[in-house]
Formats: C-alpha cells, sequence, structure tokens
C-alpha cells in the first residue's frame, strides 16, 4: 500500500494524539515575563455566596438554637450552684450551728462546691457546643486524657494536697484561730487552703506546712481545755492543808469576775501525784475555754505562790545541792 493510500487512516490517529498531547502536557511556567492571575468569574462568585447563605440559613435554623439552649441552660445552673453557696455561707453567719460545724468551715466549704460545680458545668457546656458543631471529640478527649495523666504524675503530691486539705475541712479538724501542734511545730492558724495549712507561732515565725505531710493534729483549743498543774512542796508539810489552800485558790479564782466565764468547771485537787526524795508533789486540775488555759494558768501560780508565802508553806526541793569536781573548782576560782 502506498503513503497516498494510507494517509485516510492515520489521520483519526493523529488527531488524537495531537489533543491527548495538548491537553495533558506539563504546565510550563513563563518565567521570561509576569504570571497573569486567573480571576474567578461572577458566575462562580455569585454561586459561592449563595452557597454561604444557605449554611448561614441552615445553621441559624438548626445549630444555632441548639447552642444558645445550652448556653442558656449552663448559666442558669451556674445561677442556681451561686445562690446556694450562698445561702450556705449566710446561714452559717445567722443561725446557730450544730456542735461540730463551724461558720468557718461552712464558708469554705460554699466557696468550694461553687467553684467545683461552676467549672464542671461550663466543661459539659463545651462539649454540648463542640459536639452541635460537629467537631470531632475524640482526639480532643483522647489528647486531655494523656495530657492529665502526665500532669498527674506530675503533681503527685498537689493532688495529694488537695484530697488531705479537703477532708481536713470536712472533718473540722481545726479552723482559723484555733492553736494546733503539727508534728514539730505549734502555733495559731492564720489561714488555710485546699494545698497549705499557715502556722505563727509565739515567737511570731509564720510555718507553712502542706497539707500532704498532715498526719497528726493536736487541737488545744477545741470545745474545752484542762489545765494540769503539778505544784511542789516540802516533805515536812501537812498535806491536808495544802490540798485544801489549793482548793481555796481555785474556789477564789472561778468567783473572779475576770475569769469567771473562762473557767467552765470547779477546780479540782485530786490529791498528791508523786512524791520525791524531800518533796511532794500535789495535782491542780482546772476546765477553762478553749484559748484562756494560758492566761488562768498564769494567775493560778501567781496566786499560789502568794498563799504559800503568806501561810509559810515551803516548796520543794530546798535541799538540793549540786556536787562540782575539783578541777573545775580550781578554775572558777
Amino acid at each position: 500500500m502506498s503513503l497516498y493510500a494510507a494517509l485516510p487512516l492515520l489521520t483519526p490517529a493523529v488527531t488524537s494524539a495531537r489533543k491527548s498531547f495538548v491537553y495533558n502536557r506539563p504546565l510550563v511556567m513563563n518565567l521570561s515575563g509576569p504570571v497573569e492571575p486567573t480571576l474567578p468569574s461572577n458566575e462562580t462568585i455569585l454561586r459561592l455566596l449563595q452557597n454561604w447563605r444557605e449554611d448561614s440559613i441552615d445553621f441559624l435554623r438548626h445549630d444555632a438554637p441548639k447552642i444558645l439552649a445550652v448556653i442558656v441552660i449552663a448559666f442558669l445552673l451556674t445561677r442556681m450552684l451561686k445562690m446556694i453557696s450562698r445561702r450556705l455561707a449566710s446561714y452559717s453567719q445567722s443561725q446557730g450551728l450544730p456542735s461540730g460545724v463551724r461558720s468557718q468551715q461552712m464558708r469554705t466549704l460554699s466557696g468550694i462546691i461553687y467553684s467545683v460545680g461552676s467549672t464542671l458545668i461550663a466543661f459539659l457546656a463545651a462539649m454540648q457546643v463542640l459536639q452541635v458543631l460537629n467537631i470531632n471529640m475524640g482526639p480532643l478527649l483522647a489528647s486531655a486524657g494523656i495530657a492529665g495523666l502526665a500532669v498527674g504524675f506530675g503533681a503527685q503530691t498537689l493532688v495529694k494536697d488537695v484530697i488531705n486539705g479537703f477532708f481536713i475541712l470536712v472533718e473540722n479538724q481545726f479552723d482559723v484561730g484555733d492553736v494546733i501542734k503539727i508534728t514539730n511545730v505549734q502555733g495559731t492558724v492564720e489561714r488555710m487552703t485546699l494545698r497549705c495549712t499557715i502556722l505563727r507561732d509565739a515567737d511570731g515565725t509564720v510555718h507553712t506546712i502542706p497539707n500532704s505531710t498532715i498526719t497528726t493534729v493536736s487541737n488545744m483549743t477545741r470545745d474545752w481545755t484542762q489545765i494540769a498543774l503539778h505544784i511542789s512542796v516540802d516533805y515536812k508539810e501537812d498535806s491536808d492543808r495544802v490540798v485544801r489552800l489549793l482548793k481555796e485558790i481555785g474556789t477564789a479564782l472561778r468567783a473572779d469576775d475576770r475569769f469567771a466565764d473562762s473557767i467552765v468547771a470547779e477546780p479540782d485537787v485530786p490529791g498528791i501525784d508523786k512524791i520525791g526524795n524531800n518533796e511532794v508533789d500535789y495535782l491542780m486540775l482546772v476546765k477553762t475555754r478553749p484559748g484562756a488555759q494560758w492566761a488562768i494558768s498564769r494567775e493560778l501560780r501567781l496566786q499560789i505562790k502568794n498563799c504559800f508565802q503568806k501561810e509559810n508553806i515551803q516548796p520543794g526541793g530546798q535541799n538540793r545541792f549540786y556536787v562540782v569536781s575539783d578541777s573545775l573548782t580550781k578554775s572558777i576560782s
């Protein structure tokens, strides 16, 4: 077959190959001159605006009411929780509380209830809003769980402080203004939080104690306190006379207007507590209100001293002597 005879047969194939090369060839950028940007046509812009309008109408019709309802419910729950916490705080101040419950405890617990409850309400509301917006919560919750686990491992002491502080408040182990002893620290409670307790001792030093380290608390100003006073008297003194004088001192102190409200029971002198070589110790017990034991004990010692001087009662330990070595005596002389 000649070339001229086969030309009509090759024309469709050449035309198809030419079209394929034209439409499938790679893009070649012309670096010699500026590239003219291709602007969308008016029809494309109108179609895009129409789609946005339809999406906005659909959002306002279906999703916006749901989000608004979630926000309104969360706001109402928060206001209700705040009202309840305020009612608890005002009730603790205006009315008498049962035994073992303090106003400071109720105020602190009401604040904790409000803060924890409002945080929980806000978290649940945010979860509902994100779900309405069709945001996948799986990866977010997984990330939050991993982050919470990491923070938990890194802040074990902080979590223990908060938990122990919460139980201290719930059980009302001590209150602001109480005199307590924690381990080797004794002082007045100036401030207490869920994380730590702040004490001020007799020297004015402030001690900050993490709640996780508190294992044993000795409260010296709870309900009532008792003074256990040991009076040392010479062995030769009449015991009945000494006991009678101590009882008279206690009765006179309770009748004093300065201390009548602070002493809650009649002072008691059980008798001899200990016998030594040349002395006898007598025990005197006085129950007082919390915080008044130190002033009353100082006044008792003063009255006992004045009475013993007046009645010529000899104190114990008069015949004690000290042995000093010769070397020390020579060095001193």
